[in-house]
């Protein structure tokens, strides 16, 4: 299992590989439970300041569930019932993990695969991807996070099209409604995410943290309200001495040296 989930730690870069390609990147029952755990692992590692999500080779990302392997009570209502509460793959409910996830989408995000993405930061595609919740096609719903974050993410008759029907969203179309970041040739598909990742790391991570918590916890409340948060990441980030060096960095035209504290 460690084989077909890939992760690596690169200085402050965390790199997910889903490396199933023999089933378009799906997830079997035990992937699902190695992606669960390997998050819970990034969350208490604060080394952490970015992760990268991705699927081996050109074809996909992730397909969602394979289902070439799941008898019909792992795919049906005993399913649900059972669903991690961290949606699929781990991460498309997650609401505790307060670092920056960018979807390096290579291919196709279909159903679980979507649903990953959807509970990603930032979204770089490649131009041959294609997104879609096509779960009702084969008698399912997407309800390990795509019906509940799709239209909280698009608009609503966007949305909809794509929940009741299972048709797919091209790269483009997806980069012209906002659903992803940036859409560029396969080719430059890593150099594109390498800026992203340098954008972020340019930043205090623990002013990072603090953005993420705050706009996690607060999406249901008025801005008024939301305003009024002084939540533990936001006090700790202010505080730091992170906060300190970025003035000074500033003031003496120097990039700063974060130190996470």
């Amino acid at each position: 299992m460690t084989d077909e989930i890939r992760y690596e730690l690169d200085g402050h870069v965390a790199r997910v590989t889903i490396d199933r390609p023999h089933v378009l990147n799906a997830l079997d029952e035990p992937a699902q439970e190695r992606m669960n755990a390997l998050f819970d692992e990034i969350e208490r590692d604060p080394r952490v300041r970015v992760v990268v999500l991705t699927g081996a080779g050109e074809k996909a990302f992730c397909v969602g569930a394979d289902m070439s392997t799941a008898g019909v009570d792992k795919t049906g209502v005993d399913y649900w019932a059972d669903a991690q509460p961290n949606g699929f793959g781990g991460l498309a409910l997650r609401e505790t993990l307060d670092v920056p996830v960018i979807a390096r989408v290579n291919g196709y995000a279909l159903g679980g695969g979507m649903e990953m993405v959807l509970g990603c930061d930032i979204i770089v595609a490649s131009e041959t991807a294609q997104f879609g919740l096509t779960e009702p096609r084969v008698g399912r719903i997407a309800l390990d996070g795509g019906v509940v974050r799709l239209p909280r993410q698009i608009p609503y008759h966007l949305a909809m099209g794509m929940l009741l029907t299972g048709r797919r969203m091209k790269a483009p179309q997806a980069e012209a409604v906002g659903l992803v970041n940036e859409v560029v040739p396969a080719e430059r598909l890593d150099e594109a995410v390498d800026g992203w990742i340098a954008d972020i790391l340019a930043c205090a991570p623990l002013s990072l943290r603090a953005v993420k918590h705050l706009v996690q916890n607060t999406t249901h409340m008025t801005p008024r309200q939301a305003q009024g948060q002084r939540s533990a990441a936001l006090v700790r980030a202010l505080r730091s001495k992170d906060s300190e060096e970025g003035v000074r960095a500033f003031q003496e035209k120097r990039p700063p040296a974060w130190k996470g504290e």
